[in-house]
């Protein structure tokens, strides 16, 4: 709910999974500057700038509208850099939470689709206020003021699962998003669709 990566391989993942063959099944996980400790202190850094320029040109590239999001989902202490603790977190707690109720009610990708284009597209000023967020999970047949509220009854259920996804990814091989695994093989990065696709091919015509 917090990579740019995610919301910039949005369409393709989409595309994957309107393929009549093919389900995707959504596993959220904590940002990794929650899930690694030390997470921005290891960073080269040239990181920063780089992904920053990065994120911009690629989003360019593929005609998507890209702004730094407002709020950031995540929130940091200004005095040290690292990111606050989860239970201290005024956003990314609550947001992956109602994302995984959107995953448990089947529409885990429908949920998606709109919330990472009104986070990452620049659109709107203050993406977590008014009825923002509202109107975007509509359309997926949601309510999104009873999912804060069942979000908020269901934490601990919630962390929980997602902690387990956390695992998962680890388990898989990987530590980043947007990772895909596909038949225990990981491939991680918005770069690697292509790759993917072809290893779909490759199990079609088995």
């Amino acid at each position: 709910m917090r990579s740019p990566f995610c919301y910039l391989a949005m369409d393709r993942l989409l595309a994957l999974d309107r393929q009549v063959d093919v389900t995707v099944n959504v596993k959220h996980v904590w940002p990794g500057a929650i899930r690694l400790k030390g997470y921005f202190k290891s960073l080269n850094p040239n990181y920063p700038s780089y992904h920053q320029r990065d994120t911009k040109r690629l989003a360019e590239y593929m005609g998507l509208p890209y702004a730094r999001p407002k709020p950031d989902p995540l929130v940091f202490d200004k005095q040290t850099m690292e990111p606050l603790p989860l239970e201290n977190q005024p956003h990314i707690g609550w947001l992956t939470r109602i994302a995984q109720l959107a995953v448990e009610a089947g529409v885990g990708m429908a949920f998606l689709d709109p919330v990472t284009r009104l986070i990452w597209s620049g659109t709107v000023e203050k993406w977590h206020e008014g009825e923002h967020l509202l109107n975007a999970v509509t359309g997926t047949g949601l309510d999104f003021n009873s999912l804060r509220i069942q979000a908020d009854a269901e934490a601990e259920r919630l962390d929980a699962i997602i902690e387990a996804n956390n695992d998962t990814l680890t388990e898989a091989g990987h530590w980043g998003v947007p990772c895909i695994v596909f038949e225990d093989e990981p491939f991680f990065g918005q770069d690697r669709m292509d790759l993917l696709n072809w290893r779909l091919d490759q199990a079609r015509a088995r």
